[in-house]
């Protein structure tokens, strides 16, 4: 589970929401993709949380953030975020 805590710079969290359809389909297309949900801060404004399953670890920090797919993403959400968001990954404990 890749998790990003996304704070969008005052003012553009609806050109932010309209950017992230676009990408949706981007990252949705790529091997190793399961599902996302983006879901926005009810307590601090301008604030979501970017939830994204990938099969393994290795299909989001190399053959996504590897890909021209990538940079087509980045180019569409990076310049929304103040400050940039830390990116972690978690795992199910059974």
């Amino acid at each position: 589970m890749e998790v990003a805590i996304l704070d969008v710079k005052p003012g553009l969290a609806p050109e932010f929401e309209s950017a992230f359809k676009t990408a949706s389909s981007i990252i949705s297309s790529m091997p190793g993709y399961i599902s996302h949900d983006l879901q926005r801060c009810l307590e601090t404004a301008n604030r979501y949380i970017l939830l994204v399953r990938w099969q393994t670890l290795e299909d989001h920090t190399v053959g996504f953030r590897q890909s021209p797919q990538y940079q087509e993403w980045r180019s569409l959400l990076h310049h929304f975020y103040d400050p940039f968001p830390v990116v972690e990954h978690y795992e199910v404990i059974n």
